[in-house]
């Protein structure tokens, strides 16, 4: 019963140290708290306790030597200093404003700056090839298609987009059409010769006629970014030298075929 009273004595004594000795201990200025470490030795006048107490915190300093390689202390790591990270204002072009640099963007494009950039000619071509009758559509069709062409612009490497808007059909009596689209095949339309198509043209009188027709391209730029840059107006081109002969039909009934009596009505 003795043993157990004096342990608790003891025990309570060590409790009382170990909360009321770091306390005066700090305020006497022998604790250091004034870093990321803290550390505190606590004696007793007596020779019942001694207590070592510590607080440590990562890359902190500490004024403390070394522990005792028996005492079961681990050693802290020598701080490190930490970089400064500057702050970036929400307004900042690219969010680098710690960069010293010009931003410098792409300049505006007008038509006049792609007179070296020309887009390939449209096919053009017409049912009946090369004749028509009068009186009768005669079928007309151009084809053009999208293009991409790289090369120099305002000292910008630049790649120009054309893409056709419209077909300017020139028919060569004095009749045109503007059309979305350059048009197709009687048979592709599932349709009979001589019929009408979106861009076909009716010839009242003989003779030959020049046909030509003019694509309206949309056109657009990019300096790299993948970002389409539109130009406006539109940039033409050109086909021409289609010649349509357009000739009379008459119905005779005759005995005979041209090819048996070539000098007969209607041959």
């Amino acid at each position: 019963m003795r043993l157990r009273v004096a342990s608790t004595i003891l025990l309570g004594l060590v409790c009382a140290i170990s909360s009321t000795g770091v306390a005066a201990r700090a305020s006497d200025g022998d604790c250091d708290f004034t870093g990321w470490q803290s550390y505190c030795d606590v004696s007793n006048s007596g020779d019942q306790v001694d207590i070592g107490a510590g607080l440590t915190d990562p890359g902190s300093t500490s004024t403390d030597p070394s522990p005792d390689p028996g005492s079961g202390q681990i050693s802290p790591d020598p701080p490190t200093s930490l970089p400064v990270v500057p702050t970036v204002p929400e307004d900042c072009p690219l969010n680098r404003c710690d960069l010293p640099y010009d931003v410098v963007t792409p300049p505006d494009v007008t038509l006049a700056d792609l007179v070296s950039f020309r887009p390939a000619r449209p096919s053009l071509e017409g049912e009946p090839a090369g004749f028509g009758v009068v009186g009768m559509p005669a079928n007309i069709v151009a084809a053009a298609s999208e293009q991409r062409i790289a090369g120099t612009l305002l000292g910008w490497d630049v790649t120009v987009r054309f893409v056709p808007a419209a077909f300017v059909f020139e028919y060569g009596d004095g009749g045109s059409i503007r059309s979305a689209t350059g048009g197709t095949s009687w048979q592709r339309l599932g349709q009979a010769q001589f019929t009408p198509t979106a861009t076909s043209h009716v010839y009242l009188a003989r003779g030959t006629y020049p046909v030509a027709v003019t694509v309206q391209y949309s056109a657009s730029v990019d300096f790299g970014s993948g970002n389409w840059r539109p130009v406006a107006g539109y940039v033409t081109s050109t086909t021409g030298g289609y010649d349509v002969r357009v000739v009379e039909v008459r119905t005779a009934l005759v005995d005979e075929t041209c090819a048996e009596n070539p000098s007969g009505p209607g041959c």
